[in-house]
């Protein structure tokens, strides 16, 4: 069994992105920037924001935030969106989900112009996405096809179960697990699947996105499969000092034995899914230049 390394991956990505920084800035070009919305105080959603703001300064990115209180009426919200969609000194940007249940997420999500849409949440991007045109692909699937990718896991005509149907991971995951520079076979699965233990020990590569903490258990994994366990639920823990603990969807200790490779939870596709956000960032701005 291969560990599937996703820190130390994430790493060695954000010094390739910062030495394209740095011949940006060296050509005479501003520094990318990448502005993140956060309505409220979830506290995933802090932790979440405020990595990424960690991360664009270790790259020489500029970044910005703009906060909001969670009772911030829809309107002005989308007023924010549309001055970040005029701003010319900015490449990209994000509005942190969730969002309060008074704010319509899809609507919100399409009044990104879609050239600033560095999630790749926005119908176009996911729409390019499908058809196999250049886009700002989801940053979770982005991130597992770079592992797949750096590890060297073979995939052609491979048979790749997805459990997991959400826009942000599993359907974009299946669509590019099945387009031709990847080739593999996929099958989605999902709460009502049925003889979905039996699928997914059917599978050569098994993608757990249920958000269901261990429900991939070892009996479900046949003997050689590569895991990739996207799963990040917050769980109560008294061994450590948050009081919590990441658990991912995939029983680790029952299912790693039988893999060639796979992920853990924390250290795995998490942080692969903030890198791929300031790849699509320099993407952003990469293409700006000259404009």
């Amino acid at each position: 069994m291969q560990l599937i390394d996703g820190k130390a991956t994430s790493k060695v990505i954000k010094e390739e992105i910062r030495t394209e920084v740095n011949k940006l800035v060296a050509a005479g070009h501003r520094p990318p920037h990448l502005a993140a919305i956060l309505v409220g105080h979830d506290g995933g959603s802090e932790t979440y924001v405020a990595y990424k703001i960690k991360d664009c300064e270790e790259v020489g990115f500029r970044s910005s935030l703009v906060r909001f209180e969670d009772d911030v009426e829809e309107d002005v919200l989308l007023g924010k969106i549309t001055d970040l969609n005029d701003d010319k000194e900015l490449d990209g940007f994000i509005v942190q989900l969730p969002l309060p249940g008074h704010i319509n997420e899809q609507k919100v999500i399409e009044a990104i112009d879609p050239a600033k849409d560095v999630d790749g949440f926005h119908p176009v991007n996911v729409g390019r996405t499908v058809i196999g045109l250049p886009s700002y692909i989801s940053a979770t699937p982005y991130g597992i096809i770079e592992l797949l990718r750096r590890y060297k896991i073979e995939t052609s005509g491979k048979h790749c179960v997805v459990v997991g149907r959400s826009n942000i991971v599993g359907r974009p995951m299946s669509i590019l697990m099945s387009q031709k520079s990847i080739n593999a076979t996929v099958t989605v699965a999902h709460s009502r699947t049925k003889n979905l233990e039996e699928l997914c020990a059917s599978a050569d590569i098994l993608i757990a996105a249920l958000g269901a903490p261990g429900f991939i258990k070892g009996h479900m994994v046949k003997e050689g499969a590569v895991v990739i366990d996207v799963g990040t639920t917050r769980v109560p823990s008294s061994e450590t000092k948050s009081g919590f603990r990441l658990k991912g969807d995939v029983v680790f200790e029952e299912v790693a034995p039988k893999c060639s490779f796979i992920t853990p939870v924390p250290g795995g596709v998490g942080p692969m899914t903030r890198v791929s956000l300031l790849s699509n960032t320099l993407l952003a701005a990469k293409r700006n230049i000259g404009d």
